[in-house]
């Protein structure tokens, strides 16, 4: 495919050099790039749908100056501190309408050969009009498209899928065109991200990280068919094709409440939901869902999701998740990993591995799952001393250091504490084998929110239990500063 084996942006910089004041081509056209503001970029793409583009002001300043070949908003401007204005595209000028722009001419840089891809500028009365992109081979791409009406970045996502080796989402610009003959504008940071496209039509107004988001343009695409997908690159057009229904969004919710693992039930509520809403639940395999109930049995502990569709299509699902729990530790830690407790089956101590969800060593907390993740334990709950966060590593003095514990897994209220190395058998059995004796403890604090979090530990190690002939042989190595010594060599060496 012509798109992906495109001059590269260095390239096309390195050909880049500016205009001298005694240039003339005798009106003939001279090849540039110049710096296009969103609304001029998109006016001639749009047609009848032209209006207003905005700008995108982030308050992630570092995110916008990040503009050159290969970073993330790759081709476009911006004023240097914290908005993106616009697209740097190659165009087509005459000599005699660049210099009716004066010093006016968007930051003309000229190219020393046709690009592949490029707008006509034209000048009348010192304002210049940008064309649609003039590209001799646009291309139609075969890909997924993917929606999601959950994206902490708006009301809606677009994910396009299945891309080949070399794809460029490095996009100038794109364009959602409709059935209904409507096109809407896409913008960097705010719209284009990595490759996906997300907008919000007016539900969810603010992101993550506190930028408030441009819907009134995108309020159209609710409840509409989308037909065309156009992503504008340096070199032209790429056209996916599809048939992708963007739902009705409301400001609707749906809240579940924990419940007791096992046999059970618990309770949610559906509320703002449409008149013409037609219901329809889904929960875990085994569950069933009546108006404002789950039931459930023989449920594992853990997080599961509750949705509510509509049966005809019209408007968008609402999802929310709640947490089966309980008081039960199936868990212990030997020889290097965690595995069942006395008493426990294997599912059970294999279903708290699996709802890992954050280590603590010493007064660091580590993710165990999701965003960030750390791996501290694998699949099979063997403990990994390697283990780094983007902080370093997680176990300074690899397995021969003293560390403590905190395991938490979502749906179990306690975590289980584990202290390292795990000596005391060990010293207990110096002293008097016959009466030696140790407890792995178990933290008692109950996790927040089904597990997601723990406090720290106040369980203790008990003390081993020795005769008084041992104990005073205890006092006596003690005081000679000898057991500690011998204990540590021993353990060392084991």
């Amino acid at each position: 495919m012509k798109k992906l084996a495109m001059i590269s942006a260095a390239a096309l910089a390195a050909a880049a050099v500016a205009v001298p004041a005694s240039a003339s081509a005798a009106d003939g056209v001279i090849y540039g790039t110049m710096n296009i503001p969103y609304t001029e970029f998109y006016a001639a793409e749009m047609g009848s749908s032209a209006g207003e583009v905005d700008a995108v002001t982030s308050a992630t300043k570092n995110k916008v100056l990040r503009n050159g070949e290969g970073e993330m908003f790759e081709g476009s401007y911006n004023n240097g501190e914290d908005t993106i204005l616009g697209v740097t595209y190659p165009v087509a000028v005459t000599q005699a309408d660049l210099d009716a722009l004066g010093t006016n001419n968007y930051g003309f840089t000229k190219l020393d050969a046709e690009p592949e891809a490029y707008k006509t500028v034209t000048v009348s009365g010192g304002k210049a009009s940008f064309s649609a992109v003039q590209d001799k081979s646009p291309e139609t791409a075969s890909l997924g498209v993917k929606l999601s009406t959950e994206t902490p970045w708006g009301d809606y996502l677009i994910d396009l899928t299945e891309q080949p080796e070399g794809f460029d989402t490095k996009y100038r610009g794109a364009l959602l065109k409709t059935a209904d003959g409507k096109a809407y504008a896409m913008r960097h940071e705010q719209n284009i991200w990595r490759g996906e496209l997300a907008w919000s039509s007016g539900i969810k107004t603010e992101e993550p990280h506190g930028n408030k988001l441009d819907y009134k343009m995108y309020e159209g695409l609710m409840g509409s068919t989308v037909k065309e997908i156009v992503l504008i690159t340096k070199s032209g057009y790429v056209t996916v094709k599809t048939d992708t229904y963007i739902p009705v969004k409301f400001a609707g919710s749906l809240t579940a409440e924990n419940g007791e693992a096992g046999t059970g039930s618990t309770t949610f509520a559906a509320e703002g939901i449409p008149a013409d809403y037609q219901k329809k639940y889904k929960a875990a395999d085994g569950f069933t869902v009546t108006e404002g109930k789950i039931n459930y049995t023989g449920a594992k502990p853990g997080s599961y999701q509750l949705t509510v569709s509509d049966a005809a299509g019209k408007y968008a699902p609402l999802s929310t998740s709640f947490v089966l729990e309980t008081d039960a530790l199936p868990v212990q830690f030997k020889d290097g990993k965690l595995v069942k407790a006395d008493g426990a089956s294997d599912a059970d101590a294999e279903n708290f591995i699996r709802n890992l969800s954050k280590v603590e060593v010493g007064e660091k907390a580590y993710n165990a799952s999701g965003r960030g993740a750390v791996k501290i334990f694998d699949e099979t709950g063997a403990i990994n001393f390697d283990a780094e966060s983007r902080d370093g590593k997680v176990f300074a003095d690899g397995a021969d250091g003293t560390y403590t514990l905190n395991i938490t897994a979502t749906g179990y209220r306690k975590p289980l504490a584990v202290q390292l190395p795990q000596e005391e058998a060990e010293t207990t059995a110096a002293a008097d084998q016959s009466a030696g004796e140790t407890t792995e403890t178990q933290a008692e604090q109950p996790a927040q929110g089904g597990g997601n979090s723990a406090g720290a530990s106040d369980g203790k190690v008990s003390a081993p239990k020795a005769g008084d002939a041992g104990m005073g042989l205890f006092a006596a190595l003690a005081s000679a500063g000898v057991l500690s010594a011998a204990l540590t060599r021993r353990k060392r060496r084991s």
